[in-house]
């Protein structure tokens, strides 16, 4: 396992000297479980405190109490850890804020670069370091005069860590607007509309000798921008008044920052989609399956064919208490490499907080 993590913190820091196109890739990976069982397709149907991350408009979506959603995955036999909390709260008029937090993180990757002196071997000059991702949101949504459309927006405060080695701090905006009109939802997000940008020091005292001894090139302190990228959403609700329920939902994504490997690469523009399907009994159990990064694959004899990633998850309510579950195959059908997600939701509806605080009293 040590090994194993030395081995994802080197590939980090050299995919972190060699990219400019996939900057801040962590932001693209989603939040909550009931949205990775649905594919991701949430640009319309995000219904909680994830909203802030998706579609910052759809906050108005969310219960009129305040939420609090907690989220924990792990990825690469359980290397790189996956952490995401929000809380969504309504203020005056009808308006709500929300705050998230998110960290992608390696930790404990063992740190060798003095492990040989030149002329001995030495175990007590190995450390340890982490790699981290982090992103805080602060979120916003009103409704406009017709109460069936709201907008919203998100500031996010970007902070990433590679040890003792290098970080940045970067900051970007995201725009969101939301159409509901009886059991239809019309959704659209655009996600780093002024660019965002990552301000990178790096602290080369830490690694220069050990790379001058090795060939490779200092890197040097730099911006790099993540350019704007748009999605496009809508799902309808389906016998809403009975028990059952089925929420259908799709999601057009649109990049660009070139080609992409996605449904329909193109330069400058690029596309994907998503698609979940939610069959849900009252408000008490909820089936999901989705879909999404579709790629077309090539095999040992240049073949090219046309994957994607399935998706499955449970979501249960019991009172003011929700959890959802999600099983994900982020590598296609071929690999048998599948991420579990678990949400954790509590609503802070008024009878709870009632009770909460007489026995407090």
């Amino acid at each position: 396992m040590p090994y194993r993590r030395a081995l994802y913190g080197l590939i980090a820091l050299s995919w972190l000297w060699a990219q400019v196109k996939y900057s801040n890739e962590f932001l693209k990976i989603g939040v909550g479980a009931r949205a990775a069982a649905l594919g991701n397709a949430q640009a319309a149907t995000a219904n909680d405190a994830t909203a802030g991350y998706w579609n910052p408009a759809a906050l108005l979506s969310t219960p009129s109490y305040p939420q609090l959603i907690f989220m924990h995955s792990e990825y690469f036999a359980s290397a790189a850890k996956y952490d995401y909390g929000a809380l969504s709260f309504p203020i005056q008029e009808g308006r709500r804020l929300a705050i998230s937090f998110i960290r992608l993180g390696i930790d404990d990757i063992p740190n060798t670069l003095r492990f040989y002196d030149g002329t001995s071997y030495d175990f007590s000059r190995i450390t340890k370091f982490s790699v981290a991702d982090m992103a805080l949101y602060l979120s916003y949504a009103q409704p406009l005069r017709d109460t069936s459309v709201s907008i919203g927006v998100s500031l996010k405060v970007i902070h990433r860590v590679i040890g003792p080695f290098a970080t940045a701090w970067g900051f970007g905006i995201d725009g969101g607007f939301l159409y509901r009109k009886g059991p239809w939802r019309l959704g659209a997000v655009l996600y780093d509309g002024t660019s965002t940008f990552n301000a990178w020091t790096f602290n080369t005292e830490t690694f220069e000798e050990a790379f001058i001894l090795t060939g490779n090139a200092i890197p040097q302190n730099s911006i790099e921008w993540t350019r704007p990228s748009f999605r496009l959403g809508a799902g309808v609700h389906l016998w809403r008044e009975r028990r059952f329920s089925l929420l259908p939902t799709a999601d057009i994504l649109l990049f660009w920052d070139g080609p992409r490997n996605t449904l329909l690469p193109g330069r400058p523009l690029s596309a994907d989609i998503a698609a979940g399907t939610e069959l849900r009994y009252r408000d008490w159990v909820a089936f999901r399956l989705g879909m999404s990064n579709f790629q077309r694959i090539k095999d040992w004899t240049g073949r090219s064919s046309l994957s994607f990633y399935p998706t499955a998850g449970l979501g249960l309510r019991l009172w003011y208490f929700g959890i959802d579950y999600a099983l994900a195959n982020f590598t296609g059908f071929s690999q048998g490499m599948y991420s579990h997600l678990i949400s954790a939701r509590i609503d802070f509806h008024p009878t709870l907080t009632r009770r909460i605080l007489s026995k407090g009293g």
